[in-house]
């Protein structure tokens, strides 16, 4: 006669048993499902991406994007403490890797390009090389201009207690490094690099700034979700905008990507301009004259003069008293 222990370890024997024969049996259908699966990746009319230079990770452009900002703001973000006995071998280190890191991304891409597209050869190693270098000799431009943008948040923002405190948290220069970065290389025409590095700001911060956007010195943008900013939008120096505006383009026909890719599609922010949250500003030939201000929900799809100011009319407001359940009584 069974005893009770040995009852249970039949029954979870067989229990098992039969888990495993089920698994089995769902596992028998996948070669039919697989055969479906890679009938559809050879139909013309999907995209897959098969025998072409692998397409590069999130997790490269993180490190590239992290060293850069060793790089650009010496001593705030290195993993080690920077001072002066150690500072030209520990900025020449950091230096290095990035070259390292963006040289490599840069190669990359146009290697991708290149088979990918059947493109004449664009020697990419020497054009990948070069392009690195280059960007690695203006570094101090760039850190003259992410000064500004700083310095523009600190003056204009009364809740900012150091720069310190813009460098380590503020989303806003985050996504405008990233975005200064990514348009010089837009500017090089490196393919996909650059989007896929604002496309990584905009994940973090919610801020999607396109890398072709020009955009002025001291550019301040205040909380900074929900911020679009156009491909081909110009925004001079000195311009703050708060949370969700979108300087945008009017609505566009199915074949749009065909008929206006490259044209003047976004709007033109003049000097000194301030937009307050949640703005809409569309269009390629609506411009915002200098010194004006936009307020707050305000819709333009035309150009404004000047020191103009533009708000919505006050709403009207609607009060409704409810009486508490002592006063009904």
């Amino acid at each position: 006669m069974e005893t009770g222990k040995n009852m249970n370890n039949s029954i979870t024997n067989s229990l098992c048993k039969t888990e495993r024969e089920d698994v089995s049996n769902y596992r028998k259908k996948l070669p039919e499902i697989i055969h479906t699966i890679l009938e559809s990746i050879e139909d013309e009319k999907c995209f897959a991406h098969i025998g072409d230079e692998p397409i590069h990770f999130s997790r490269s452009i993180k490190e590239m994007i992290d060293k850069f900002r060793e790089v650009l703001f010496p001593g705030y973000f290195s993993s080690k403490k920077i001072d002066v006995a150690n500072l030209v071998y520990s900025i020449g280190q950091s230096i290095s890797e990035l070259y390292d890191i963006l040289s490599e991304q840069i190669i990359h891409v146009l290697r991708h390009d290149c088979l990918r597209y059947s493109q004449k050869c664009m020697e990419c190693e020497k054009t990948g090389n070069e392009i690195a270098l280059k960007i690695i000799k203006i570094i101090p431009e760039l850190r003259l201009s992410l000064a500004e943008d700083v310095r523009g948040v600190f003056d204009g923002d009364p809740a900012a207690k150091s720069h310190d405190e813009i460098i380590f948290s503020y989303p806003g220069i985050y996504a405008i490094t990233i975005y200064r970065i990514a348009h010089i290389l837009f500017k090089i025409d490196v393919p996909q690099l650059p989007r896929i590095m604002t496309e990584y700001a905009h994940s973090l911060t919610g801020i999607d700034i396109h890398p072709g956007a020009k955009i002025g010195k001291s550019f301040v943008m205040d909380h900074g979700t929900g911020i679009v900013i156009g491909e081909t939008s110009i925004i001079g120096k000195n311009v703050r905008i708060y949370q969700n505006v979108t300087i945008g383009a009017l609505s566009l026909p199915p074949d749009a990507g065909a008929k206006l890719r490259g044209a003047k599609r976004h709007p033109t922010i003049e000097d000194d301009t301030i937009i307050y949250s949640g703005a809409t500003i569309l269009g390629g030939e609506t411009t915002i004259g200098a010194r004006s201000i936009v307020g707050g929900n305000v819709w333009l799809t035309t150009s404004i003069p000047p020191d103009t100011k533009v708000f919505i009319e006050n709403p009207r407001l609607i009060y409704k008293y409810q009486k508490t359940k002592e006063e009904s009584e």
